[in-house]
């Protein structure tokens, strides 16, 4: 697959886009069954995304076939079948009134909605505005995707404002984080509702939690996860350099539990972003992305160079 188009629909057959798809598992399964004759094991646990593939799965069966997201690398066996949402494009036309039309839009959304970006742009172009997709890469395979933990396709795309088309602002915010302070504004494209994306209530509670990791007496447990797309070793062993006290810790899943029984009064995590930025209200202690904790200890990073962490 290359990267200058989306991904195909589901076949007709394939589970569908609607409803949880854990629980379209049995019909899933039952539909292989009875068209190839193949035996299938479903699997049970989590999944956070492609940098979370069942791999252990592998062990059972001859192919993985792993519903929803695009790749984040290439994993042999893998077979990725995308399941894509569709929304009507001339939603975009309630975005207009918070955008430039004298300054080019960069499009952005997620995996789930990108096979529509040709349709919005083609909206918003109807209404005199010049718009930018960035390319995919190897981690976001369609143009204009961006992850949690990737926005290479925002940079890409080098425009000082944006679009982007989701539900949430996450995404918007680290489009804005990621692009040096680039103006975007966030489409639910579900409910219409508009809203330009605002990182300072983000960046506040991250202050926070670095002044709180400064205070702590054992910044020193980095977490290395051990999921198939965030194992970042390199950079646990390299964050693990900077103090003498520092231990990394080896992860497949990342709890409150787990982090309270260790016993650290503050976390580095290299695994998913997210973890930091989304779910640190769950969690005992600060937990800290690299850039953050890189300004904690000090000459490595300035607060007003703070950028978001992205793997």
């Amino acid at each position: 697959m290359g990267t200058a188009s989306c991904i195909p629909p589901c076949p007709d057959g394939g589970p569908p886009v609607s409803g949880r798809l854990k629980r379209r598992a049995p019909e899933t399964a039952a539909a292989l069954k009875e068209a190839g004759g193949y035996a299938v094991i479903i699997s049970g646990d989590p999944c956070y995304g492609a940098c979370d593939l069942a791999t252990d799965a592998l062990d059972l069966a001859d192919v993985l076939i792993h519903f929803g997201h695009a790749p984040v690398d290439s994993r042999p066996g893998v077979i990725y079948e995308y399941v894509r949402f569709d929304f009507d494009p001339e939603i975009a036309e309630n975005a207009i009134a918070l955008l430039d039309p004298a300054q080019p839009v960069g499009l952005v959304t997620t995996v789930q909605h990108a096979h529509l970006t040709d349709a919005v742009a083609a909206v918003l172009e109807g209404h005199g505005f010049t718009v930018v997709v960035g390319d995919g890469n190897a981690r976001t395979p369609c143009r204009g995707q961006v992850l949690g933990c990737s926005y290479a396709t925002a940079r890409a795309a080098g425009t000082s404002q944006f679009l982007y088309i989701g539900t949430g602002v996450f995404h918007a915010i680290g489009v804005g984080l990621a692009t040096g302070g680039a103006r975007v504004v966030a489409l639910d494209p579900y409910t219409g509702v508009v809203e330009e994306a605002d990182a300072s209530r983000l960046l506040r509670r991250r202050f926070a939690q670095i002044e709180k990791a400064r205070e702590a007496e054992t910044v020193g447990g980095i977490i290395l996860s051990t999921k198939t797309g965030q194992r970042r070793e390199e950079l646990a062993r390299h964050l693990a350099s900077l103090s003498p006290v520092a231990d990394i810790i080896c992860m497949q899943e990342v709890s409150p539990d787990s982090l309270l029984n260790l016993g650290y009064a503050c976390y580095v995590n290299t695994a998913c972003p997210r973890l930091a930025y989304d779910d640190q209200v769950r969690f005992p202690v600060p937990v800290l992305s690299p850039p953050e904790y890189e300004i904690v200890r000090g000459g490595i990073r300035d607060w007003d160079d703070y950028i978001i962490d992205e793997i």
